[in-house]
């Protein structure tokens, strides 16, 4: 079986997609993307991680790596093997052993192992598209942040610009453990930083 390596492109979501994520992977050597619905507590983990964020006690993904690496079990890639009646099927590849697993929680364990991911040539075949031209290098979509549910009752002595806010309102969230919210503000940070640069 052929194995296509791919790269994470980006997270979206929308509305009507019930607080399900859309994993984009976009083929190494080629024009393919192939979307793959994850649960958001899946996508917080992979996007926390991707950005460099550390909250203050680890998350399942973190304990797992943690456990792994206490046993001196170490992963080499993971694989997105089969696609049955439209759920992926993933398998770890640990040392000399093979491990099922879902794609979500292969590719959150992936980025922390900074290792390759893997898809069957007939996985993609089934399920990846190439994008139309324009849409080609754009990154996906993400969620817009909804302003802060609590304001603050004191004034700031200093005026802090939106994208400072935005900054302050991240770190809080990840001390608080509200992991969505901060995946949000990431993405509007990344979008003022945009726009910006």
């Amino acid at each position: 079986m052929e194995r296509i390596q791919v790269d994470i492109m980006g997270l979206s979501t929308s509305p009507s997609s019930g607080g399900a994520y859309a994993l984009i992977l976009k083929e190494v050597n080629g024009l393919r993307r192939l979307p793959i619905i994850i649960g958001a507590f899946e996508a917080q983990s992979i996007a926390l991680e991707m950005e460099g964020i550390k909250p203050p006690r680890p998350l399942t993904h973190d304990l797992l790596k943690n456990v792994m690496d206490s046993l001196g079990a170490s992963l080499t890639d993971v694989f997105i093997n089969d696609l049955k009646d439209g759920t992926f099927y993933a398998r770890l590849s640990l040392d000399s052993q093979e491990v099922d697993s879902r794609p979500s929680d292969a590719i959150a364990l992936a980025v922390r192992y900074n290792v390759p991911i893997f898809v069957a040539d007939k996985v993609m075949d089934e399920a990846g598209f190439v994008p139309d031209g324009d849409e080609a290098d754009k990154p996906a979509a993400t969620a817009a942040v909804p302003e802060p549910e609590h304001p603050s009752t004191e004034k700031p002595k200093i005026k802090l610009s939106r994208l400072e806010e935005l900054h302050q309102h991240l770190h809080e969230a990840v001390a608080k453990e509200e992991y969505e919210k901060a995946a949000k503000i990431r993405d509007e940070i990344q979008k003022l930083e945009a726009r910006n640069s």
